[in-house]
């Protein structure tokens, strides 16, 4: 059952407690054989939750793990959630919006220095 417009929570609607920022990074679904990247890619992060871009249709509420690749480091960055916001963009492809279960302030600051190193 696709979610009707009205029951999706819209990711414009900022009640945020943690500023965001861009992190994008390949990702995969947890205990996939899948590539990263493949089918999950990463957009922005904050300590309390992530956007990212799949080509698996989600629903509000599902419970996913996901492990992002970062540069320099051979053990994966994992992040468990649930689905807040989902979005269709395209044929096969969804946005969708992962809300922590806890906020992962020291996991994100790995992922905030590697993005801050990059762009200076």
């Amino acid at each position: 059952m696709l979610l009707e417009e009205k029951e999706m929570v819209s990711p414009s609607s900022d009640r945020r407690i943690f500023d965001r920022f861009p992190a994008r990074f390949p990702a995969k679904f947890k205990d996939t054989r899948d590539d990263f990247g493949t089918k999950v890619s990463l957009q922005d992060a904050s300590a309390a939750g992530v956007t990212f871009a799949t080509t698996e249709h989600l629903y509000r509420n599902d419970s996913v793990a996901l492990e992002v690749e970062l540069p320099n480091s051979h053990d994966p960055l994992s992040l468990k959630g649930r689905v807040v916001w989902v979005k269709h963009l395209e044929a096969n492809m969804w946005e969708a919006g992962l809300e922590f279960y806890r906020p992962q302030l020291l996991s994100l600051w790995r992922l905030y220095h590697l993005v801050e190193s990059n762009l200076a």
